[in-house]
């Protein structure tokens, strides 16, 4: 248990490439938003994005609380942490699995985070030995699973929410990103990545699909840029997408106890 801390809520994604950081990003924020305290730990050791998508500037470091305690660093009214803010950019963590578990847990466990009502866990893609190594030590309320359409993406998915059904974490819902894609030039409205891929699974699995986002050169220029679309244009038709779905979440978990269970393995 985290102290201050309500709620966790880990974003993971079955393989990468699915925009999940982007999602975290804009998710946080869209809770913030609506009067949250939320906070965002990067736990993609090996390739930490929140620092750019949340504009901190390279080569900003968190201050020390104490011997033992770090202040997280602050972006857009939310409380970041990320290992991209004790290394260099061109910094390659070359680990095997134990000192990436150990990195996370001290960037979870020593970060004082004061009051928060989420906490969103940007968690490494893929379901392997590092994945969960780190879900053995960390109590979550709920996981959302980020997939694009195509089928490669969508068997992912799968075994995404079969990892957090074996631990007992209840999916919260699945996001169904780079869902459509809208001509700029005449507005035909294309399913490059195919169509319904995200309701098929969310059927199978007892969830639902909460937010389908659209493929917009701006969604990504935005988070390039340091400045999320919640943020960068929050009456636009990503940031609606995005708060519907953060409003899903809310729902999910009103009424949950402080701590969900704990993931662990036998």
């Amino acid at each position: 248990m985290i102290e201050g801390v309500k709620k966790i809520v880990a974003v993971a994604s079955g393989k990468g490439g699915v925009g999940k950081s982007t999602v975290t990003a804009n998710l946080a924020l869209a809770l913030a938003a609506g009067g949250q305290r939320v906070g965002v730990l990067d736990a993609d050791i090996y390739g930490p994005s929140q620092a750019q998508m949340l504009g901190v500037e390279p080569g900003t470091r968190p201050r020390a609380k104490d011997e033992k305690t770090m202040l997280p660093l602050e972006a857009h009214g939310l409380k970041v942490m990320s290992m991209a803010f004790l290394t260099n950019i061109e910094t390659a963590m070359v680990w095997r699995g134990p000192m990436v578990a150990g990195a996370f847990m001290q960037l979870l466990n020593q970060t004082d985070w004061g009051e928060l009502d989420y906490l969103l866990i940007d968690m490494p893609p893929g379901t392997g030995d590092i994945q969960l190594s780190l879900a053995q030590k960390v109590s979550v309320a709920g996981a959302v699973i980020v997939t694009t359409p195509q089928d490669i993406a969508l068997l992912d998915a799968r075994r995404g929410i079969e990892m957090f059904r074996k631990v007992n974490v209840p999916v919260l819902g699945v996001i169904e990103n780079m869902s459509t894609h809208v001509c700029s030039e005449c507005g035909h409205v294309d399913a490059l990545f195919g169509e319904g891929g995200g309701d098929q699974i969310a059927e199978s699995y007892d969830t639902r699909v909460i937010g389908r986002l659209p493929l917009l050169r701006s969604i990504r220029e935005h988070a390039d840029g340091g400045t999320p679309s919640v943020v960068a244009e929050p009456d636009g038709e990503a940031a609606r997408e995005y708060q519907s779905a953060a409003d899903a979440i809310k729902d999910a978990l009103a009424g949950s106890s402080q701590q969900g269970p704990t993931i662990g393995f036998s």
